[in-house]
């Protein structure tokens, strides 16, 4: 059954306006950061099958889970919100403890935690401050095999290349708003691994037009600035689809073409990046590679339940596939 906003006003106690505007990323309303948030998780939780039933069995580990973001900025970006849920989630069903830790909470984290499952970027002094904490590691979305500790990873590459076929089988040409960032520390810019595996892709088929390449920073105001330059710059030479590496720039992005009254599929189309629950609720419903963020999740529990039960010493990575979702902002 579909959950529409109507449902999730209900659950979350607000008005069908203030849903909208919320998933719509609406920065005239003035809402705080608790309703926000309590409505992302609704959005999230609705969209996801019924939580399985948890008994009552004492808890047996107590686990950190740390979010390279601030609370602020991950309801700026659900991608890692839906990760941290999951992560509660399947902890909860296995009976083990969590302890919700963000950006500037790591000098808190006690010492008898059993491990620490780290969602994010980070630097190698963030890592060497986790590591001194608990040898036990788990790093979701980031790769730290090379120092003996296990990840959960997507697979950009192969997702990117079946949205470039999809795009050029039906528009001339394709631009992309990609995004970069640093570590919570300042000290390391992390490049955007879509925009690597799009260049290269377009690269080998003489297609890349570094014109058509917008950079931002994940946001939905980065998005919206990103492609009011692509409209002023390009002209008539806009490209008719581009592919746009989160949800909330592809959000900005959309915003940008409407006040321009750009026909969205018809002149431009637009194919998101994570399919988090707002994609579904912007008009035209946005085109996504949906990452399957529960089983990143999922597996993130699973590497921290066999390293603490089993004394497993030597890393294991998990890469989670993805799936393209087509919907109205495509042609």
């Amino acid at each position: 059954m579909k959950v529409t906003l109507k449902d999730i006003a209900q659950k979350a106690g607000v008005s069908l306006s203030t849903v909208s505007r919320v998933l719509n990323y609406d920065t005239t309303l003035s809402v705080s950061d608790s309703t926000r948030q309590r409505i992302f998780e609704v959005a999230e939780k609705l969209n996801y099958t019924k939580t399985k039933r948890v008994s009552q069995t004492p808890e047996t580990y107590k686990i950190a889970v740390v979010q390279w973001y601030s609370i602020n900025k991950e309801l700026d970006d659900l991608y890692f919100m839906t990760i941290r849920m999951e992560i509660e989630k399947r902890s909860q069903e296995l009976h083990i403890q969590t302890i919700p830790v963000f950006q500037n909470q790591v000098s808190e984290i006690s010492k008898d935690v059993d491990g620490i499952i780290a969602v994010g970027k980070y630097s190698e002094a963030q890592v060497d401050e986790l590591s001194a904490i608990s040898d036990n590691l788990v790093f979701v979305d980031w790769s730290e095999m090379h120092r003996g500790f296990d990840s959960v990873m997507t697979e950009f590459k192969p997702a990117v290349l079946k949205v470039v076929d999809y795009l050029l089988s039906k528009n001339q040409n394709l631009g992309i708003i990609y995004g970069s960032e640093y570590t919570t520390d300042g000290k390391l810019k992390i490049p955007d691994p879509r925009f690597k595996a799009f260049k290269s892709i377009m690269t080998e088929r003489e297609l890349f037009d570094p014109r058509f390449a917008y950079e931002g920073n994940y946001t939905n105001q980065s998005g919206y600035d990103a492609m009011k330059k692509a409209i002023k710059d390009l002209g008539d030479d806009l490209p008719h689809a581009f592919f746009v590496s989160n949800d909330p720039m592809a959000i900005g992005a959309l915003k940008a073409l409407g006040e321009e009254n750009i026909a969205i599929p018809d002149r431009v189309s637009l194919f998101s990046f994570n399919d988090t629950s707002v994609a579904k609720y912007v008009y035209p419903e946005l085109s996504a590679v949906h990452v399957a963020t529960d089983q990143m999740g999922i597996s993130a529990v699973e590497l921290m339940k066999s390293r603490l039960e089993n004394g497993r010493e030597a890393p294991l990575k998990v890469t989670v596939g993805t799936k393209l979702v087509i919907r109205k902002s495509t042609r």
